[in-house]
């Protein structure tokens, strides 16, 4: 949720180009906001707003803090309101602009012991979507619009997580560099929406035709129906060992 540096300028001599960092707790509008009042004093208005900050607790809902619960919502999906209504008024104005909502293919469906993160992303899905109607519906159509939807990517944020191993090797974690050239393919293109990767389209439009057994008889054949319970057992873990070895 924090965006690395404080105002603070990098200049490229071989490209000049000029690369300006802030320090923004994205899950409090307060300070999105005064953010957003120092870019546009310091470097200018925004044309492209990418929002991508994303937490996850890693908790069984009835075991997960209610303080962490709120967390995932305000960073994954409240945010999203804030700089939104930060920047695209100027986009309005000169109707021009790119707005690239970075969710998850767990904002298109879900699965087990990761209820608050899903519900996080499916609201991101759904303000994106809604968004994204009205600036039709305004005739702005020098607003683009992307909505990126990755598969479980290799960062670490879900580490421990395990679809059934005779699956694995076709449904293997996604590299973060891969991803970002999907997406930057889809933004270059103005695409609307990229499912990285593609076979996450099938599982979207079977999930949306097929009766809720079906679906879990099809989670429980690719082992996607408690795929979450190691990455949530190994959290456990590091937590009582931090906990140890804190004497709390």
């Amino acid at each position: 949720p924090l965006a690395a540096g404080d105002g603070e300028k990098d200049v490229q001599p071989h490209c000049n180009l000029q690369v300006y960092t802030y320090t923004c707790d994205v899950g409090k509008r307060e300070n999105v906001y005064s953010t957003a009042e120092r870019v546009r004093k310091e470097v200018g208005e925004v044309s492209v707003l990418v929002n991508n900050a994303g937490v996850v607790s890693g908790h069984h809902l009835l075991e997960c803090p209610d303080e962490l619960i709120e967390r995932t919502m305000m960073v994954n999906c409240h945010a999203h309101f804030w700089t939104t209504k930060a920047f695209l008024p100027k986009m309005l104005e000169m109707n021009h602009g790119h707005i690239v909502t970075v969710a998850s293919s767990l904002g298109l469906f879900s699965t087990a012991g990761v209820e608050d993160y899903c519900a996080s992303k499916f609201g991101a899905v759904g303000f994106h979507e809604s968004l994204s109607h009205e600036l039709k519906a305004a005739e702005k159509d020098g607003i683009k619009t992307t909505l990126v939807c990755p598969y479980l990517v290799d960062t670490g944020m879900f580490r421990g997580c395990r679809i059934r191993k005779e699956i694995e090797p076709f449904l293997p974690p996604l590299k973060p560099e891969y991803c970002v050239k999907q997406a930057m393919r889809a933004i270059l293109t103005d695409q609307p929406m990229i499912c990285t990767p593609r076979l996450m389209y099938m599982v979207t439009f079977m999930k949306s035709i097929l009766p809720f057994e079906a679906v879990v008889c099809m989670y429980r054949f690719l082992g996607a129906d408690k795929c979450m319970y190691p990455f949530i057992a190994q959290r456990k873990q590091a937590t009582n060992n931090n906990e140890a070895k804190n004497g709390i």
